[in-house]
């Protein structure tokens, strides 16, 4: 927590008036940091995650920065700041953010995309723009054909830079890079810094002020996480039991696929339970449609893939369920702390079956904790989910701690015990021969006062 104020920082009137409507007093650790440092003109490497303040970090100091050089003209089809993210739902909700910090100010902004007609998009570039919020692909389409350039541009942003990188935007992020003049101030924000994003921040930054907030453990150790043992072909009838009980109020459910996102989303609504999916084969304006169905509470389960997860900023959700755990562990952290935020309570449940038990680990050595187990055997049939060979016992593991196919670890002389089983012939994770998530006596381990394993009605209300 921080004692400054916006006024503090430096900032311009009318930013400040901006500010004072909408009821921001306080920055954030982030905001605090970073918006004196951009404002005097130092490139920025922000470790972030979503939640954490980070779009007004470089939104408030670009509107300052452009702001002061009145003098500036806008030429057609010419942009002053470039701000580049990896969705289409991150683009919109900085350029909402922007519209609401500059409400006072003389300057323009844009949003541009894919999966939409650029004929709006190119109108509004025509008579250039101050800052521009584009997703790497739809940009370079209209760069190509001549609608935009980026010879004027003085201010850069790299929001989210791991997940763009993830979503293969590498190739077209250097592209761009190559078209803007070497004389820029520039930010990189990323919630997690491997090898890559290392690489590319010390290409396009200089002399960086690194600004660290809300470490990955810390923010994991704000949600109540749950794991439970489940054959897959039963997650189905599992999930539907789970959302029988009100105080799963809203709820995000993640799958690893598209496809699978559309399944989930079916199934739920031939149960009764009003869900949307979304996920990048949706149309833009179908997104849009299930992301407000789900603010407003018409929808009260939205069902969603990995590429989507940073792109949703909803209030009030009371569980992330993991219905297919990630094979990215860093993405299990991005997943949960859609819950949680703004200091409020939340609750993260993981589904995991025998090919997943490989991705648990991995994500358990992130985080550098053990997930809590819990049993829902006997709550939707009989041996659904009891600890069993077929789920207790993990595949073999690929390089990289990965499920594979092939006999089962431990399979044949001489192979070695997967990680976390103690002694030969045990269940991974068991203790003297019993497995996590039960008591000595046999019986399921539940916490005291709580017959559902994955509901908290006093954290979830």
């Amino acid at each position: 927590m921080t004692n400054k104020t916006f006024a503090d920082l430096g900032l311009a009137e009318p930013l400040l008036r901006a500010l004072a409507a909408n009821n921001y007093t306080i920055p954030t650790p982030i905001q605090a940091s970073a918006i004196p440092a951009v404002i005097e003109g130092r490139d920025l490497l922000g470790l972030a995650q979503t939640g954490t303040g980070k779009t007004a970090a470089f939104s408030l100091p670009i509107l300052h920065r452009l702001a002061a050089e009145p003098h500036v003209k806008r030429l057609p089809r010419s942009v002053r700041a470039l701000i580049l993210a990896p969705t289409r739902e991150l683009a919109i909700q900085i350029g909402e953010s922007l519209q609401t910090y500059g409400q006072f100010l003389h300057l323009s902004h844009t949003v541009i995309f894919g999966g939409v007609s650029q004929a709006r998009q190119v109108k509004h570039l025509s008579r250039g723009v101050d800052i521009l919020v584009a997703t790497p692909g739809r940009l370079l389409d209209l760069i190509d054909q001549k609608h935009v350039y980026l010879n004027n541009v003085t201010e850069l942003v790299l929001d989210e830079a791991d997940r763009m990188l993830d979503m293969g935007f590498v190739r077209d992020v250097k592209k761009i890079l190559a078209l803007i003049p070497k004389k820029r101030h520039a930010m990189l924000f990323s919630a997690t810094m491997p090898a890559s994003i290392s690489a590319l921040s010390a290409e396009i930054l200089k002399d960086p002020l690194r600004v660290e907030v809300t470490p990955e453990v810390v923010t994991v150790d704000k949600i109540d996480q749950r794991v439970l043992y489940v054959d897959g072909k039963k997650k189905k009838d599992l999930l539907g039991k789970m959302l029988e009980d009100d105080a799963l109020s809203r709820v995000i459910v993640f799958t690893r696929t598209k496809h699978g996102a559309n399944r989930v989303s079916e199934q739920l609504e031939k149960s009764g339970i009003p869900s949307d999916a979304i996920h990048g084969n949706k149309s833009q304006g179908a997104r849009q449609r299930a992301l407000e169905a789900f603010r407003t509470g018409d929808a009260r389960v939205l069902v969603a893939t990995d590429i989507a997860a940073r792109g949703i900023d909803v209030t009030g959700i009371t569980h992330v369920i993991n219905y297919e755990l990630p094979n990215e562990p860093e993405s299990y952290v991005h997943r949960i702390g859609r819950t949680a935020r703004a200091g409020t309570s939340g609750i993260a449940i993981s589904f995991c079956d025998s090919s997943e038990r490989g991705y648990l680990r991995d994500i358990e050595r992130l985080i550098k904790r053990q997930i809590t187990v819990v049993d829902a055997c006997g709550f939707i049939g009989e041996g659904a989910f009891n600890l069993g060979a077929d789920v207790a016992e993990p595949r073999r593991q690929g390089r990289q701690g990965r499920p594979g196919g092939g006999k089962p670890a431990g399979a044949g002389q001489g192979a070695k015990r997967p990680q976390g089983q103690q002694a030969r012939g045990k269940p991974a994770g068991a203790r003297n021969g019993e497995p996590r998530g039960e008591a000595r006596n046999g019986k399921p381990n539940r916490r005291a006062n709580n017959d559902k394993p994955w509901s908290n009605h006093s954290a979830a209300r």
